[in-house]
């Protein structure tokens, strides 16, 4: 898609659609919208009335052909009451439009912006438009499966002094869209494309083309590390695993941020087999890996003053001769026995390599985000994601980040009784503790494997999956995570 910026009279812009945004009220306000109301005789302020249109949080409309204004169509863009309208009411809107443009076949939209803070603003609308228009077609063959595709977009202001401020909100704004966008297609991607060996190579071709530090460790430097908590997941597929470490340094000193992301490419269930109802849905049980994988390069493209390391756990949980069994005891990179109690509790258990790892790079902080837990779904439901955290600093760092985002997370406490109930009789922790408390459990795991580094767990089963659609969040996958990580450590606070 073609991105720009230029200063304009409203009327002036030259396009298929412009678009201008509106706050709910009983009468078209503001000098532009007053006018239109003119130009049509009232047709704007009989809108209101009848509350067909009346700038309401997403709602839309689109006047073709209005007297005096360059564009072929005018659309109204509601963002809400003006008192409660947000970036993400902006983003919402724009998310809204990007759909409407999609559906009208039309090329290109321009949106006008004329208020305060037009660099944040900027980036919000570009973000909504681009990810409200996402569609996954790599698989499909009908040759007209492009021919909707928006090409060009431009935001339009009133004025040069305003003009800087835009450009650089939208080359942000572009930056995160990007990320998510190919979040969204790595988890879309099925199992046969995407299995550990594919995905290795796919971070190495990423790190090449943005220049940060990407290695690879194979089946043979993965006994090396003793990671058998990672091996014993992987070892009943025929695809071997995966260990990608990814290096972005923004900063000549300074210890880094370690992100870490359960990347299970196919989640069967090992021999403890999931139903069969749904379980195409377990090609996305890598979307922690994604979000970390896509972080790394927005920062990279947006040269965070941040240095970062990424960790990318690859396996595929399958069902054979060679496979875990549950009751099998297994070993660990820190040292400790694991009880496989079930096989399909497997995120766990990589994710504790992992972190056992992290502690290499001397990290300032940990967060490991991941599909983890069933358990999800009866907190926060598709809603936002549970977390817990070690650090009460690194906790508020989240939520602001949270706030800023609008990706929702909610703090769970990580209390002793949750650790109690992870402990085996016959090694020093088993995989599960059961039904109760499944999310907290399983982060009671995962801190077992920590240092005494400030570390997060974020949980994002069930909100990694749009289930009906949202103004920029089409169905399917939603990359969960990607902005809320990169608004994280854009605005670090060092903990």
């Amino acid at each position: 898609m073609n991105l720009s910026c230029y200063d304009s009279n409203f009327f002036e812009i030259e396009d298929k659609a412009v678009v201008l945004f509106c706050y709910k009220a009983e009468k078209p306000s503001g000098d532009i919208l007053q006018k239109i109301d003119i130009l049509t005789d009232g047709a704007v302020s009989q809108m209101f009335e009848s509350g067909e249109f009346d700038g309401s949080t997403n709602s839309s409309m689109m006047l073709h052909n209005v007297p005096e204004i360059a564009a072929g169509r005018l659309i109204l863009a509601g963002l809400g009451d003006e008192k409660e309208a947000d970036l993400d009411a902006i983003r919402r809107a724009s998310g809204i439009v990007g759909k409407m443009i999609l559906t009208h076949g039309l090329k290109s939209v321009s949106f006008y912006y004329d208020g305060s803070d037009t660099n944040p603003v900027v980036s919000a609308i570009v973000e909504g438009a681009i990810l409200g228009s996402y569609r996954f077609l790599k698989y499909k063959t009908d040759d007209d499966k492009d021919k909707n595709d928006i090409t060009a977009m431009s935001v339009v202001v009133p004025n040069k002094t305003k003009l800087k401020q835009a450009e650089v909100g939208m080359v942000r704004g572009e930056i995160i869209a990007s990320a998510v966008t190919h979040c969204r297609d790595l988890v879309d991607t099925p199992g046969n494309d995407l299995y550990p060996e594919s995905y290795a190579d796919h971070a190495k071709q990423l790190a090449k083309e943005l220049k940060f530090k990407c290695k690879v460790l194979g089946p043979a430097e993965i006994k090396k590390e003793k990671m058998m908590a990672l091996e014993a997941v992987a070892v009943g597929s025929d695809h071997t695993a995966r260990f990608v470490v990814l290096e972005y340094n923004g900063k000549e000193k300074g210890k880094p941020v370690v992100l870490v992301g359960k990347g299970v490419t196919f989640d069967a269930g090992g021999i403890s087999l999931k139903p069969g109802l749904g379980m195409e849905e377990m090609k996305g049980d890598m979307t922690g890996s994604a979000v970390v994988l896509n972080v790394i390069c927005a920062a990279a493209r947006l040269k965070a003053k941040i240095n970062l390391v990424g960790l990318m756990p690859l396996v595929e949980n399958m069902p054979s001769g060679r496979a875990t069994r549950p009751g099998d005891i297994i070993g660990s990179r820190a040292g400790y026995t694991i009880e496989v109690i079930n096989t399909d509790a497997e995120g766990r258990l990589i994710l504790a390599d992992a972190l056992d790892y992290a502690d290499k790079f001397d990290p300032q902080a940990v967060i490991d985000i991941a599909t983890l837990t069933g358990a999800a779904q009866f907190i926060l439901g598709y809603a936002g994601a549970p977390f817990v955290g070690t650090s009460q600093k690194l906790n508020d760092n989240i939520r602001a980040a949270s706030e800023r985002s609008a990706e929702r997370v909610w703090e769970l406490p990580l209390w002793k009784d949750f650790s109690d109930l992870m402990k085996s009789s016959i090694a020093d922790i088993k995989n599960t503790g059961g039904r109760p408390a499944g999310t907290l459990t399983a982060s009671a795991f995962l801190k077992k494997f920590t240092k005494d580094w400030p570390w997060a767990h974020i949980d994002i089963a069930y909100c990694d999956v749009e289930k009906s659609g949202l103004p920029y969040v089409p169905k399917g996958a939603s990359a969960f995570g990607v902005r809320l990580l990169v608004d994280l450590i854009t605005h670090w606070k060092k903990v």
